[in-house]
Order: structure tokens, then C-alpha cells, then sequence
């Protein structure tokens, strides 16, 4: 197995080919076939026809949730907080975007009319995330104040429309701060459809944290230190994989956060908790067979994820015919259907 620097998951990406806007229907962006040596230009809605009766697709059923939230200093000092996780109580743990980091002890004046107490650092006192309680409950706080947490790429403020979009339609348990965004494509269509075809489903949930935007900064990915994030592998989904192993069926991994969830419970054993997964070329997939993702920061850890699922010079070569034929990039942009390649 060749040994990969961070240089080796660049790629030249025109602006202009990042998403702004998702396509005006789920299912009408496009899906570019990469599961052979040659790619094929399809339609997302085409997907339940290259699978096959039998076939398993395992979606992440989280939800996002408004998570940025602005408010100030009692100094008047503007600030931003992106709430990565919401613990017991009024706790939650954020990132904290501000001029000049308040002591501890701060109550903040958040839009609204609640506030949050700083309570110090997290995980501990050299972390990079912040520890606060809120006045009152978070979850009802975001969703009556706070605004979709769109990623940094995208240059517009959130809008209606975005409350719309920026959520799968089958998003269940509240606690993500970006999208599972290849489920984005599915609408009640082609659900309907992968149905009528005998293709099964079944649902995880992982909380998609803002360090899945993190950057990656050693030329040594080896060194690099993955995020955590919580999953839940339901046991119907487990049971529902063990019937699809049984019956010959494929596992469809649905997102690159189901592969996470997938590969991460097969590995450790465990059904529940966190997960720092870190999939690079060489890792031995155990549970997945195909994968539906949309296309990735470059650099970035999914493009290493994608390259050791479906081979490296595969991938890349994918992205260049992404680029050439004008595909549209990450969260809004359009997906791509590969298969594990040994």
C-alpha cells in the first residue's frame, strides 16, 4: 500500500462550480456513476434502477438543527456561537466565534432575550470547544432563535428555503450541525420507487459536528486528529444488515456519516457512543458495499474516506470528469454512486 501526504486528495475546483442553491427538485441533480473504470453522466432519480432488489440503503436519520446563535459581551463586543452538542440540563458545548474570549463566568446577552453563562472550555481546559448553559432549554432556544447552520462555502444568509433544503426528508432525532447531504437527494419519489423495486431501507443516526469542516494541517495525514461524534446502529438496522448479508443483498451506505457509523460499530463493537474514525486508503471496510456521496472539500478527510472506499486514482480520476463536465460541489452540489473497490 503507497504511502499518501495531504497533497495527494488536492484537486483544481473553478469557484464557480461550488453549490450556492440546491437544485430546484431533490432528485433532479445529477448522479454521476462511478461504480466502473469508465464514468456515466446520469440523473439522481435514477438510482433505484442501478440497485438491485435485495439491496439494503442505510440512511442517517438526524436532524439539523438551527445552530448558529448571535449575542454580545457585556461589553457590547459582537459574537457568534455554532452549538455542537447540547449535554444534560441547559449545557451545551459550542464553538465561539468573538473578537476577544470573555472570562469565565460571562453571561452573554443572546438574540432573543436568553442567555449564556461561559462555563470554560471542553473537553477540558486546553480544548477548542466552550461550555455554557443557556437560561433555558436549548433545543427550543435554537429553534426559536437561532439560524441554519449553513457551511462556510456557502456565501448567503440562511432563508426560508434553506430550512427546507438543508434537511433530509427523513430527518428524525435533533442534534446535527450540517447535513448527512447525500440524503438531500432522496424526495418521496424515489423513495417510493427504491420500494416498488424491493430495495430495503434502514436508518443510523450520527450527529454531524462543524469539525467535519475542520481542515486538515499536517502533510502527514497520519497525524492528523479526527473529530468525535455520537452514532446510535438501532438494533432493527442491525438486524435488518444481517438479513441483507443472508439474502445476498449489498449494504448502501447513504453518506459518507453512515459509513462512519457503519464501519465504527463494526470495528468496535458497540452499538452507541462517540466516534474519531479515520478512514484512509488501506482501511478494511466490513459492513459497506456501495456508497452514495456527494463531492468534497479538497483536502479534505472524506476525499481520503472516498479514495479508501473506491480506490485513489479512481476517485481522483472521478473528480477531474466531475470538474471537466461541470458538476456542481459539496453540500448543495450533485453525487456521485461507487462501489468498495479491494
Amino acid at each position: 500500500m503507497p504511502s499518501f501526504t495531504l497533497a495527494d486528495f488536492d484537486f483544481a475546483l473553478p469557484p464557480d462550480l461550488i453549490a450556492q442553491h440546491p437544485a430546484p427538485e431533490r432528485s433532479a441533480s445529477r448522479l454521476l456513476d462511478g461504480r466502473a473504470d469508465a464514468p456515466v453522466d446520469r440523473v439522481f432519480r435514477e438510482l433505484p434502477a442501478l440497485l438491485q432488489p435485495g439491496d439494503l440503503l442505510v440512511f442517517n436519520d438526524t436532524q439539523v438543527v438551527k445552530a448558529r446563535l448571535y449575542g454580545e459581551k457585556p461589553t457590547g463586543g459582537k459574537l457568534e456561537l455554532l452549538v455542537e452538542r447540547v449535554l444534560h440540563g441547559h449545557a451545551v458545548v459550542a464553538h465561539m466565534k468573538v473578537s476577544k474570549k470573555p472570562p469565565v463566568g460571562t453571561v452573554l446577552a443572546m438574540q432573543g432575550g436568553f442567555t449564556a453563562t461561559l462555563l470554560g472550555r471542553w473537553p477540558d481546559e486546553d480544548g477548542a470547544l466552550f461550555h455554557f448553559a443557556f437560561s433555558d432549554d436549548p433545543y427550543a432556544l435554537m429553534e426559536r432563535h437561532g439560524h441554519v447552520p449553513l457551511p462556510p462555502y456557502i456565501e448567503h444568509a440562511d432563508t426560508a428555503d434553506d430550512v427546507q433544503r438543508y434537511q433530509t426528508v427523513f430527518a428524525r432525532h435533533p442534534g446535527a450541525v450540517a447535513a448527512p447531504t447525500a440524503a438531500l437527494h432522496f424526495d418521496e419519489q424515489v423513495l417510493a420507487a427504491l420500494e416498488a423495486r424491493g430495495i430495503e431501507r434502514a436508518s443510523l443516526t450520527l450527529h454531524v459536528g462543524a469539525g467535519t469542516f475542520q481542515p486538515v494541517k499536517t502533510d502527514d495525514i497520519t497525524q492528523h486528529r479526527m473529530h468525535s461524534e455520537w452514532y446510535d446502529v438501532p438494533a432493527a438496522t442491525q438486524d435488518a444488515i444481517a438479513s441483507c448479508r443472508a439474502r445476498g443483498g449489498r449494504v448502501v451506505a447513504v453518506g459518507t456519516t453512515s459509513v462512519r457509523t457503519l464501519e465504527s460499530w463494526a470495528r468496535s463493537g458497540r452499538a452507541r457512543g462517540d466516534t474519531d474514525i479515520f478512514i484512509t486508503p488501506g482501511f478494511r471496510f466490513q459492513v459497506v458495499d456501495l456508497l452514495v456521496t456527494n463531492f468534497h472539500l479538497p483536502k479534505s478527510t472524506l476525499m481520503m474516506l472516498v479514495s479508501a472506499f473506491a480506490g485513489h486514482a479512481h476517485v481522483m480520476a472521478l473528480y477531474r470528469h466531475a470538474v471537466q463536465h461541470r458538476y456542481r460541489f459539496f453540500s448543495y452540489g450533485d453525487s456521485m454512486l461507487l462501489e468498495r473497490r479491494t
